[in-house]
């Protein structure tokens, strides 16, 4: 809430009349400034790009003490907010006009939190605010950026997030430790193996189905589209060993055909 009504006052357009408002509600606070944001700043961007409306004031409240540097105080909310297991700062609503931010300050998942207190503080700050937005993206299931999965393997190092396969075509997850926190470590188990024996059942579906003419790597290819070939092929490899499937020719010409043992599916 500091750095909000901080960040309004330093960044609000001077040139134009009007007053910052604070405006409280039950569960969330709005924090409203004149002037929309500076040039080249949008909201989805706004975490990598500064451009200092008001650089001289921005500098000042820091001498003074009240923000650690010009620019980190959105990178402070966002971490906070993921910290404590609330939804993101949201710039929605915001206009030519007006800057429009909204604290939400409702916990979504206490587990989440306990999650995070269980790694420490130490732990949590060496994390950068990519870390954060990693972590919560992950939460959530939601799609990763390329610059958000560059910082996968950190958190993989740190016992955070537990990948699922191999190379480019891994998933991701939250850690044992916070699905034991939320009482679900039956979900753990079903997420961390249901994913791959559902996408070897797939293919071992569709090469049973072409059992008479065999399966060339390009119709696997489009039976899982977001693997990619090399990640198809571990698994094929996991399906020959189990005797589910076996291969005739080589290289791009190699045909796939049921295998001693496999059952259809």
């Amino acid at each position: 809430m500091r750095e909000a009504v901080l960040n309004a006052v330093a960044h609000r357009d001077y040139r134009l009349g009007g007053s910052i408002f604070v405006r409280q509600f039950a569960k969330r606070l709005e924090v409203v400034s004149p002037g929309g944001l500076p040039p080249g700043i949008t909201p989805e961007n706004i975490i990598d790009q500064q451009n200092p409306r008001n650089r001289r004031l921005a500098e000042a409240l820091a001498r003074c003490g009240l923000i650690e540097r010009s620019g980190q105080g959105l990178n402070l909310m966002v971490e906070n907010a993921v910290r404590h297991g609330k939804p993101l700062p949201s710039f929605a609503g915001t206009a030519a006009h007006e800057v429009r931010l909204t604290l939400e300050g409702g916990v979504r998942n206490p587990a989440f939190v306990s999650f995070m207190e269980k790694l420490g503080d130490q732990a949590l700050r060496s994390l950068s605010t990519d870390d954060f937005l990693t972590l919560d993206a992950v939460h959530r299931e939601q799609p990763l950026t390329s610059r958000l999965k560059d910082r996968l393997p950190g958190l993989v190092s740190l016992g955070a997030i537990e990948a699922i396969g191999r190379g480019r075509g891994a998933k991701h997850l939250l850690s044992r430790d916070f699905h034991a926190a939320l009482g679900a470590k039956g979900v753990y188990t079903r997420k961390k193996g249901l994913d791959r024996n559902t996408t070897k059942a797939l293919l071992l579906r569709h090469i049973d189905d072409s059992a008479s003419s065999g399966t060339k790597m390009e119709e696997l290819q489009q039976v899982l589209p977001a693997l990619p070939r090399c990640q198809i092929q571990v698994l094929l490899r996991e399906l020959r060993k189990e005797g589910a499937v076996h291969s005739i020719g080589v290289t791009k010409g190699a045909r796939w055909y049921p295998g001693p043992g496999s059952i259809a599916i």
